[in-house]
């Protein structure tokens, strides 16, 4: 089995969108199609509201007042109406003037009320927003690598926007209409039947027909929403692999190919899109005809009343009206039910990526490293990117106080495996690994890990100043301590080239450096950090021979007097190494110095030979 991609390089790439493939045969982490727990999820949102209970009571009680509004609106209809048609050649302009001038104070509250409304829920909204974001983010940082090896990128991006963003519009929106279509069809119903019993049958007899469409609809239009949350981060991780690895694209001429995967992708977008948007929309011109039904059916009945003078033409107007107002609100929650079903697939899909199992808890009584000497012991040490498939198989070795200790073997041998285990990325199945005596699963992660040092084949450079790059494994560092390890590490000189010098801000990646001036900024971090441990990956790889003696010449100051494990593919830089590992189908199968695995004559030293066989 090939040997997983390294995740050492995905750590200090952690920001870097690039989908990573994990071990081969890794179950995927895939959004849902649909949410599965719809009630559970709707629970676990509510929750959320928590923190803003101020501001949803002030709201709560400002839709009170606008509910209280809006239905005397339609009475001061009809009464108006009636004032005039009750005393047509002596109409009481003076009464019907301050009808209206009621009427048109309680238009412009309403109007008020609604904007507050939707301006204190707006910035409620976003504090459950801002703190769901957090959260997500934090919990990011704190899962393991192996759930990094089996979720894209872009999908992980997009759950942390698009998911969260779609949640935020339900809070800040959906939230206000839904409380207030309560209260409006709760006190419509009660004015209608006060006013009018016979009337009120008439408005309801549309209620079954709103009920059963929304049944038919709703189903199909969650399914479609939660497809499109799906392909939408489908589509982020084919942008982002493409531009990630646009070099490749166009060194192999594989242009065209990648903008026919998008336009697939982004096909299957449009398609699950427009059959959410089609279903969806169906819902409203369907609710128009049955409000027209329910309307013709308030105005048949009241005119036939009215004729046998039971009621007057001011009380049909004002039925007609609470008729909208009673159907208007079932529209609206009809149509808002199905942005909280889309809202609950992204809160599903955000939820999910906090329910994943963080890292390895520290012991209970974690001690701290004391007397630190360095001796670090592999102990029968097993493991497997998968229960069924082991990497490394009962591999012991010890690494001494300064030693240099060198892994080769070919690829999927297990070297980066070693290291994984080593700096606590991964748990080792069976065995044990100690430091000076102690397992490390006794000490605390941070504190562990704050032992190691990493100079990686791939270098990666955060956005921000050089100095902030080069202080990122020592935040306390002052100006002239970079500096120094700057100078330390040779990389100083192209710096101080620059009109900003220390201060000149990296674009991403430092895609303006080339990968030699990258390799030596890292180094230089490195330095500045003084590890007691140092992890070195092949770190000249990608470097041409005059830039390799510079990076030769400050890793040679960086190692020295200083434990070391290098994974090495040029074997010619290890010939020095105080011990090498040869490893070979997850065992050790050779160890020794150079010139004693040359004189074995075995594994090491045909590799050997073959690279410089010419």
């Amino acid at each position: 089995m090939a040997e997983r991609k390294n995740p050492l390089t995905a750590l200090a790439r952690r920001q870097q969108p690039v989908r990573r493939g994990g071990p081969r045969g890794a179950a995927r982490f895939a959004p849902t199609e649909k949410p599965k727990k719809l009630r559970v999820t709707l629970k676990r949102l509510l929750t959320l509201f928590r923190p803003i209970k101020g501001s949803l009571l002030f709201v709560f009680f400002l839709i009170i007042v606008d509910c209280a509004v809006t239905l005397l609106i339609p009475y001061l209809i009809g009464l108006g109406i009636n004032q005039i048609s009750t005393e047509v050649h002596h109409v009481r302009f003076r009464l019907l003037i301050e009808i209206l001038l009621v009427l048109a104070a309680f238009y412009l509250l309403d109007a008020l009320l609604t904007f507050m409304q939707g301006w204190v829920m707006a910035a409620a909204g976003q504090k459950i927003v801002i703190r769901l974001r957090k959260d997500l983010f934090n919990k990011l940082q704190k899962l393991p690598l192996r759930f990094f090896d089996s979720q894209p990128h872009g999908d992980t991006m997009s759950r942390l926007t698009n998911d969260i963003e779609n949640i935020d519009v339900t809070l800040a929106q959906s939230t206000v209409q839904l409380m207030n279509d309560c209260l409006m069809i709760g006190g419509t119903l009660v004015l209608m039947l006060e006013f009018n019993p016979i009337l009120t049958a008439a408005s309801l007899i549309t209620a079954p027909m709103v009920f059963l469409l929304t049944r038919l609809i709703a189903p199909r239009t969650s399914r479609f929403f939660s497809q499109q949350q799906k392909q939408l981060g489908e589509l982020n991780s084919r942008i982002e692999e493409s531009i990630a690895g646009i070099d490749l694209v166009k060194a192999f001429n594989h242009e065209d190919e990648e903008i026919q995967r998008f336009v697939e992708t982004n096909a299957r977008l449009t398609d699950v899109g427009a059959k959410a948007q089609v279903w969806s929309g169906y819902l409203m011109p369907l609710m128009n005809v049955i409000n027209n039904l329910g309307f013709a059916a308030v105005a048949t009945v009241g005119g036939y009343l009215a004729l046998r003078h039971q009621i007057t033409v001011g009380m049909i107007a004002s039925f007609l009206t609470y008729s909208r107002q009673f159907t208007r609100p079932l529209n609206d929650v009809a149509s808002i039910f199905n942005t909280l079903l889309s809202a609950i697939a992204g809160a599903e899909r955000v939820f999910e990526i906090l329910d994943q199992q963080e890292e390895v808890p520290d012991a209970n009584r974690a001690i701290p490293i004391q007397n630190y000497r360095g001796h670090l012991s592999f102990n029968s040490v097993s493991f497997g990117y998968q229960a069924d498939r082991m990497i490394l198989k009962k591999v012991s070795f010890n690494i001494l106080p300064g030693q240099q200790i060198a892994l080769v073997g070919p690829t999927g041998a297990g070297k980066t495996t070693i290291i994984n285990l080593l700096t606590r990325f991964y748990e080792v199945n069976e065995g044990q690994i100690l430091l000076d005596g102690s397992p490390i699963s006794n000490f605390k992660r941070t504190e562990y890990r704050n032992l190691f040092g990493m100079v990686l084949q791939e270098p990666y450079l955060f956005r921000g100043t050089f100095l902030e790059n080069i202080c990122y494994g020592n935040s306390e560092a002052s100006r002239s301590d970079a500096i120094r390890a700057a100078k330390a590490a040779g990389c100083d000189a192209f710096i101080e080239k620059l009109p900003a010098g220390y201060d000149t801000t990296l674009i991403e990646n430092g895609q303006e450096l080339s990968e030699g001036q990258k390799q030596l900024l890292t180094i230089a971090r490195a330095l500045l950090k003084d590890p007691r441990i140092l992890i070195m990956d092949e770190a000249t790889s990608h470097v041409d021979s005059l830039t390799e003696i510079a990076v030769q010449n400050a890793l040679h100051r960086l190692l020295k007097g200083r434990t070391s494990v290098i994974i090495a593919h040029r074997l010619a830089t290890i010939r020095s190494a105080d011990c090498i590992l040869v490893l070979e189908n997850g065992q050790i199968a050779e160890r020794g110095t150079h010139e004693e695995l040359m004189r074995r004559n075995g594994l090491y030293s045909a590799m050997y030979r073959n690279q410089f066989k010419d």
